[in-house]
């Protein structure tokens, strides 16, 4: 039996309410491909909205950042939040201007932080996010020294209240007066790619590149010609 979310009547998707996903694997599916959340939260009375690296892992959200943060001081606190999350796949253009779209998949969280103290935790959550970002790039680098855990502040969120969001597919005039019209009308895809690797003006030249962005490069190339 498939495992859902039971949300909230807040973030049930009211509007186009067949576009709504509130089972776990879609859920985790659209949180897997991403790689920036917004999270906004009120502080002193403000609505703020943050951008932020994240990563799930089992049924949390992880962020980190600098335990200077102001954000993260207060998400730290229990402040209540809103995570969204969006992967942009195209513009739906069709003969009106009404009728335009784009197809996307989108996920929505509330909850609140907690805040990590345990020493192997931190570090188990650090190679995640390292390796999230480049996969086996946690083996080839210098993993953090005390000082620099000591500056870090992981939080983790639990998935308990989240649903997501999607659009595939054409404009939804086919069938309707405009098809008519001479209009040109379809999808107009987005795609998200790795350019060629620059250096570090400091790195020496006798430094090859690292299996991990060879293997991320050439997963990237199989991928676009599927």
């Amino acid at each position: 039996m498939t495992r859902r979310f039971q949300p909230p009547d807040r973030i049930r998707v009211r509007r186009q309410p067949k576009k709504g996903r509130y089972d776990r694997a879609s859920v985790e599916a659209i949180l897997d491909r991403g790689l920036v959340a917004h999270i906004a939260f009120v502080d002193r009375g403000e609505p703020v909205c943050i951008p932020t690296f994240y990563v799930r892992s089992g049924d949390e959200l992880y962020v980190h950042g600098s335990r200077a943060s102001r954000a993260m001081r207060l998400w730290a606190s229990g402040e209540r939040v809103c995570v969204t999350v969006t992967l942009l796949h195209g513009l739906v253009l069709a003969r009106s201007v009404f009728e335009h779209s784009a197809n996307y998949e989108s996920v929505v969280a509330f909850g609140c932080f907690r805040l990590i103290d345990d020493d192997s935790e931190r570090l188990a959550a650090l190679q995640t996010f390292t390796n999230r970002v480049v996969p086996d790039r946690w083996d080839e680098v210098r993993s953090p020294n005390a000082k620099e855990l000591k500056a870090t502040m992981i939080l983790a969120m639990p998935l308990s209240e989240a649903s997501a969001k999607v659009r595939f597919g054409p404009p939804d005039d086919d069938d309707s007066d405009d098809a008519a019209l001479d209009v040109w009308a379809g999808e107009l895809p987005i795609a998200t790619s790795f350019g060629e690797p620059i250096p570090s003006p400091g790195l020496r030249p006798t430094i090859p590149l690292p299996n991990s962005i060879r293997s991320l490069a050439d997963l990237m190339a199989a991928t676009e010609a599927e």
